[in-house]
């Protein structure tokens, strides 16, 4: 039997910590939603606007009832673990918890968004060349399978994309770092980087953004507030491809695509490619508030 990897998550603010858990080692998992090979094993907590303190002890008893123990500090946490997880809802705490695990030789995913802005993406990435850490940054929207198959399918650069998706409102901080890396993440994924511009506007349904690229290439993401439904087209020349995420179970398929890259050691997606979503949504932060086209940083 294959050995099971060993991870260690950090946070409880999120209720992906629990589900991941669950289609790792719950017992109630349907086989097809089964990600075997690895072992949630160790986990810790911390005070976050995101989620409450009773919202925290229901989600440490369902991690511990899933036999996960609870451990109170960064070095506690990882020791023994094949790979840690940031698993942290507040983007403004993910540069400091990856000071603080970048140096300890495993691999590090970390949930969505990379960071807060631009700046602490920019010293993440530092960090992880500096200690040659593996490690990686995505939504599951990324692979919404339709939107993976469309990829494959038009293989020339895509001219044109629109995507949308939701715009949940943030306890603190950017929502759309937040909620709208979803719908950026997307975005990023069927048109692949270099980005020049964004133009955004916003109104009590959210936020449309106009994303410019070189040779009159165009991506429109609409951020909208109320609806959880996300999807898109992707056109190369005469040739469009639609897609959306019925029936898809996202959480199963990000998770494959972690354990892929821990088998092989692999990045599924580049910091680079990170760090094109993360600039792009500050973009539009900017525009709305210039009230005009922004450069999208480099």
């Amino acid at each position: 039997m294959a050995k099971e990897l060993k991870i260690g998550i950090i946070g409880l603010d999120t209720s992906h910590t629990v589900a991941f858990t669950k289609l790792i080692q719950g017992r109630d998992t349907p086989a097809e939603q089964k990600v075997d090979g690895l072992r949630v094993v160790n986990a810790m907590r911390f005070p976050s606007p995101f989620q409450n303190e009773d919202g925290q002890n229901q989600r440490q008893a369902d991690m511990e009832a899933l036999g996960v123990t609870m451990q109170k500090t960064v070095a506690d946490l990882a020791r023994g673990m094949d790979a840690l997880f940031l698993e942290i809802n507040d983007p403004a705490l993910h540069l400091d918890y990856f000071r603080q695990v970048a140096g300890l030789g495993l691999p590090v995913f970390v949930d969505k968004p990379l960071a807060a802005n631009v700046n602490d993406a920019r010293q993440m990435i530092e960090l992880a060349a500096a200690h040659k850490t593996n490690t990686w940054s995505s939504s599951s929207l990324r692979y919404v399978r339709r939107l993976v198959a469309a990829k494959k399918q038009i293989t020339a650069l895509p001219t044109f994309c629109n995507v949308f998706g939701a715009l949940g409102k943030a306890a603190a901080g950017s929502d759309v770092v937040w909620y709208g890396c979803h719908v950026t993440e997307m975005l990023v994924t069927a048109m692949g980087v270099g980005a020049q511009a964004v133009t955004a506007v916003e109104d009590p349904a959210g936020v449309v953004a106009v994303v410019s690229y070189p040779n009159n290439r165009r991506a429109i993401a609409e951020y909208s507030r109320g609806s959880y439904k996300y999807g898109g087209r992707i056109q190369a020349g005469n040739d469009v491809l639609y897609f959306d995420n019925t029936g898809d179970v996202l959480y199963y398929n990000l998770l494959v695509e972690i354990k892929r890259w821990l088998d092989t050691g692999v990045l599924p997606v580049s910091l680079a490619e990170s760090f094109e979503v993360q600039a792009i949504m500050e973009a539009v932060e900017q525009s709305l508030a210039q009230k005009k086209a922004v450069p999208v940083s480099r």
